[in-house]
């Protein structure tokens, strides 16, 4: 059998690199900066591309080969690349594709870094970027430009929790030739694979539920062999890697991945159920909720509804910080996708910056929470939500 043929379970925990001569269980740790070459001519061919060797863990290195590896099966790719970060991640798979002049067609709610890529950093070079509203999925094409390259899409977005149809962004993207590049952060590859509904390239931040302990930073973004091998060159060139250790201790977490989101998710169906039936919450968003605005495209794109539950407070700014100074059990963070419940008001934190117009155009109310949904025990979670919102 191949190892396509294997559940997603078994590829993430029996994918690893070749063993070396010690024949160990378990892949060690390649701590090296670079690598020895046998004599010239090896060293020339390998320099020339002419075999895949590792040459230097800025190129490449066994523990991010590993990792990359098995993202791209659970994501079904062809090829992907490994970086220190999620915005490392991000910010290079525009920069290795797009060239002054290009646009970007976005949706409006998207993570507040990427935010600030599209309006302070890429108008720098000519780069443009046109937002779309998540509610208006139909005004998508009214935006698209003769220079427009890339469409771009957070499912479900961060904070707001919202889900696009992912069919029906690739099919936009294929009737225009656009690029389709979707961040799969919050879903994980276990409970969605964007490729298949015509995602060209899957952006990740590891760091979140993929390591799934608040350890370590990284970022890999998965998809088509020659947009990959683009941005391989340029981080290459650039030198954004992912530190051997990093890969290792994620390549691992993948191994309890499927356990580990499903019980996420478990919890933060309770915790959605929870507040949905408090008297001092004004509304929930849960993927998996039926009061979802896109709950039959989120039932028939994920698995299930993931850690990420947003709600709104009656009572505006003043309410949101009043809720975090209650909270006793929960951490405050600005993390996701840990192990331990993590509660964030992004009105008076993350996205305080913005203005209230600009806030609200990203479905970023005054009174919202945002509740990464960890892997305590349940009733812990919400005893902890409830007191604070009485």
């Amino acid at each position: 059998m191949s190892q396509q043929d294997f559940g997603f379970e078994t590829q993430a925990i029996r994918t690893q690199v070749e063993r070396s001569q010690h024949l160990e269980h378990s892949v060690p740790l390649y701590l090296t900066s670079s690598f020895v070459f046998e004599d010239a001519e090896d060293m020339r061919s390998s320099f020339a591309e002419e075999k895949v060797r590792n040459i230097y863990s800025r190129f490449s290195n066994p523990n991010t080969t590993e990792f990359v590896e098995k993202i791209c099966q659970m994501e079904q790719a062809e090829d992907g690349c490994a970086f220190a970060t999620g915005m490392a991640a991000v910010y290079s798979t525009f920069a290795a594709l797009l060239n002054a002049g290009d646009h970007i067609v976005s949706v409006g709610s998207v993570f507040g870094s990427t935010h600030t890529l599209f309006t302070k950093y890429f108008p720098k070079w000519n780069i443009t970027t046109s937002y779309f509203d998540i509610n208006k999925p139909e005004t998508i094409e009214s935006f698209i430009q003769p220079n427009t390259k890339i469409l771009f899409a957070e499912s479900p977005t961060n904070p707001a929790v919202d889900v696009l149809d992912l069919d029906y962004l690739g099919q936009i993207a294929k009737r225009h030739n656009l690029i389709l590049i979707v961040d799969n952060c919050f879903a994980t590859p276990y409970l969605q694979n964007p490729i298949k509904f015509g995602a060209d390239l899957v952006v990740h931040s590891a760091t979140k539920l993929i390591d799934g302990q608040g350890r370590v930073l990284g970022g890999v973004v998965v998809g088509n062999q020659e947009l990959v091998r683009e941005i391989y060159l340029f981080s290459r060139n650039t030198g954004p890697a992912m530190s051997p250790f990093n890969a290792w201790v994620l390549s691992k977490s993948l191994e309890t991945l499927a356990i580990r989101v499903e019980k996420h998710c478990e919890n933060a169906l309770k915790v959605a159920h929870f507040l949905e039936s408090h008297p001092n919450v004004k509304r929930v968003k849960y993927p998996f909720l039926p009061s979802h605005p896109q709950y039959e495209v989120a039932k028939k794109q994920m698995k299930l509804g993931g850690n990420i539950v947003a709600f709104e407070i009656e009572g505006g700014i003043e309410k949101g910080r009043q809720f975090l100074d209650k909270i006793k059990f929960c951490s405050l963070s600005a993390n996701l996708g840990d192990t331990r419940s993590i509660v964030t008001h992004p009105a008076s934190t993350t996205h305080s910056k913005l203005s209230t117009e600009e806030r609200l155009a990203v479905s970023i109310i005054d009174g919202l929470v945002r509740v990464s949904v960890g892997l305590e025990t349940v009733e812990d979670i919400i005893n902890d939500l409830s007191q604070a919102l009485n």
